[in-house]
């Protein structure tokens, strides 16, 4: 178990609430649903505050950001049917391997996926769209955001893996760690020590999400960067 994980509260990742939905920051490194590693998930964190709490979609252990949950059977279905109608919009950032200059560049591969991973696939694969726009330029990586319109499961890892732009960690499709002595010169390296990557982990964040309550009325919220995609950031801002 992650030592961040252990002492975690549903109530303290709460983004927004409303009488049918909780919106929450999820964590990285804690699972959305039974993880078998630990009985510590998001899930099992919300029913334990009510047992009628769904989850309505789910985010890979290591990815961080927003979450929706339903408080009832009406908002679950609500909710469901605008993911199936590709209506819920998600936003992800991720920081990627080189300098990238993507402006609302549509990547749109069919993507074949088993039980662990997805791979660009024209014969065997499904339909699959994501919108990749640059936010920030690094001295050897990027900062992007993607929104994927369609839900294949590693959809925006497979995407940007196929146009050499892998995210930094994410070593099952070619994303490298990244480390500071990289870019900063004279870096002392402490003798008989490892160096550490900048970010443990897959650099990618659902940075928000929009979608309609059952009056129609649109419901959206941002999650804020979790500390070490931050200090990512910093770090890569601070020797640019």
């Amino acid at each position: 178990m992650h030592k961040n994980i252990k002492n975690i509260s549903f109530n303290d990742l709460i983004v927004s609430e409303s009488d049918d939905y909780i919106l929450v920051n999820k964590p990285p490194f804690l699972a959305s649903l039974d993880d078998r590693a630990n009985n510590i998930n998001l899930l099992s964190l919300a029913k334990s505050i009510n047992e009628d709490y769904q989850i309505c979609h789910r985010l890979d252990k290591e990815t961080s950001g927003i979450v929706v949950f339903a408080k009832n059977a009406d908002a679950y279905r609500n909710f469901a049917m605008q993911l199936e109608n590709r209506e819920v919009k998600k936003v992800y950032h991720a920081v990627i391997h080189g300098l990238h200059k993507f402006e609302d560049f549509e990547s749109d591969e069919p993507l074949h996926t088993t039980s662990t991973k997805s791979r660009v696939d024209f014969r065997a694969g499904k339909p699959a769209f994501t919108l990749i726009s640059t936010l920030e330029l690094y001295k050897k990586h990027s900062l992007v955001k993607c929104f994927p319109v369609t839900g294949r499961m590693h959809q925006i890892r497979a995407h940007l893996a196929h146009h050499q732009a892998p995210i930094i960690n994410d070593p099952g499709y070619g994303g490298d760690p990244a480390f500071l002595s990289e870019l900063k010169r004279n870096y002392n390296q402490k003798k008989w020590e490892e160096e550490k990557p900048m970010i443990q982990r897959v650099a990618l964040h659902s940075h928000q999400v929009a979608f309609r309550d059952l009056e129609g009325k649109i419901v959206e919220a941002e999650a804020d960067y979790p500390k070490d995609f931050a200090v990512l950031l910093k770090l890569l801002r601070k020797f640019n």
